[in-house]
């Protein structure tokens, strides 16, 4: 028997089959669909009694690659690419439930999921109930008999909170439900949820994924026979990832464990400046021993990621200042990027939340998410200094 491949031999070499040309690097297959040898084969493929390449919105080999890649990486028995993360996210639970079906969701989500599941999934009669992240032990409790679906990331986006996934898995498991773990933060490399009982792992391949901020994507993967009804979905309802995008990620993935391991450590050491700071309240860094999740963190992740949340004293006004006066780091919405980013959530990404709202999810008005890039970390960290001194 062969022995297993480890995770980085796995990401460089995975790969497509090769054409009769024997190209070392996989090429790009920028064709919208594919022909048949007669009749009969075309009949077969339709059919699906072939596995075989059909029309670019159901597969393409690019795309399979980058799928095939991500199901080994995660444990996963299938998977679908999406063309972000946010049709990721939707197709599944559009694939997955029905009218009149409860999803039970950790309060600290992306603020484009929280909109899908209060103003568009309530259209077809599907409820959401929130639970905090320190009041996990009333889970339970929100179960309903029309619940189908547990729902959280791990790593929380912006505050970087960190849920007990094993303990997530082991209640799904009880009540007979989905659990469903948006793993954007971590990626496969920190943390693998399926080992913990999940049933469906959902990335926004845009950013750690891919790393660089060049393209969108997004894929879903787990379960055969939960991915085989979100391909179905997703097959006619054509939110499939473009050949190009699935190339260019495929190539990312390659590398993935090299960047993470060097985002980590810089953003370990970032945290630990900012934690000693005296203009900053609090620091959330899922590797530092302040963190109130330390010990879930160190039990399902490899190391901590590469955002720090940070409180900085003065609110929002205050957060408006520190933008203002960063000189290197970039000011974007995106993350996981090679150049760290700055982010202040209260003013910017989840302004338009009521302030009772972003509370609820630990987004305080001093709240500031850095996604701590590849630069050296002490250009970072005097970045940040010099911000801080400007109020």
């Amino acid at each position: 028997m062969s022995k297993e491949k480890q995770f980085e031999t796995e990401a460089v070499r995975t790969q497509s089959e090769r054409s009769q040309y024997l190209e070392h690097s996989t090429p790009l297959y920028l064709t919208s669909s594919f022909v048949f040898e007669d009749a009969e084969d075309m009949r077969a493929s339709f059919a699906e009694e072939k596995v075989r390449n059909i029309y670019g919105r159901f597969t393409n080999p690019n795309t399979t690659e980058f799928i095939d890649k991500v199901c080994k990486m995660e444990g996963a028995e299938a998977g679908f690419a999406f063309a972000t993360g946010m049709s990721a996210v939707f197709s599944t639970f559009g694939a997955l439930l029905s009218s009149g079906d409860h999803i039970v969701s950790c309060a600290s989500i992306f603020g484009s999921t929280h909109s899908l599941f209060t103003k568009y999934l309530p259209k077809w009669n599907i409820t959401t109930t929130y639970f905090k992240v320190n009041d996990v032990d009333k889970i339970e409790a929100l179960i309903q008999p029309n619940t189908k679906i547990i729902y959280a990331e791990s790593p929380t986006n912006p505050a970087v909170d960190v849920l007990d996934l094993e303990m997530l898995g082991a209640i799904a498991k009880k009540h007979n439900l989905l659990l469903v773990i948006d793993n954007c933060f971590a990626t496969p490399y920190l943390q693998q949820p399926i080992k913990f009982g999940a049933d469906l792992v959902i990335h926004s391949a845009t950013k750690l994924m891919d790393g660089q901020g060049r393209v969108l994507g997004g894929v879903a993967v787990g379960r055969a026979d939960l991915i085989r009804e979100i391909y179905l979905f997703s097959r006619n309802t054509g939110p499939a990832l473009s050949p190009f995008n699935a190339w260019v990620l495929s190539k990312s993935l390659e590398t993935l464990a090299v960047r993470v391991d060097r985002h980590c450590e810089n953003a370990l050491k970032v945290a630990a400046f900012l934690e000693i700071h005296s203009k900053v309240n609090a620091v959330k860094y899922p590797f530092l021993k302040s963190h109130p999740q330390y010990d879930i963190a160190r039990k399902q992740m490899k190391a901590g990621g590469n955002i720090v949340a940070f409180e900085i004293k003065g609110g929002i006004e205050a957060g408006r200042k520190f933008l203002d006066a960063i000189k290197m780091c970039s000011l974007s919405a995106n993350l996981g990027d090679t150049r760290t980013i700055v982010t202040h959530p209260a003013s910017t990404t989840h302004s338009k939340l009521s302030e009772a709202d972003r509370m609820e999810t630990g987004i305080l008005d001093g709240l500031v998410r850095v996604s701590v890039g590849l630069e050296h970390v002490d250009d970072v960290i005097a970045d940040l200094e010099q911000a801080l001194g400007h109020y």
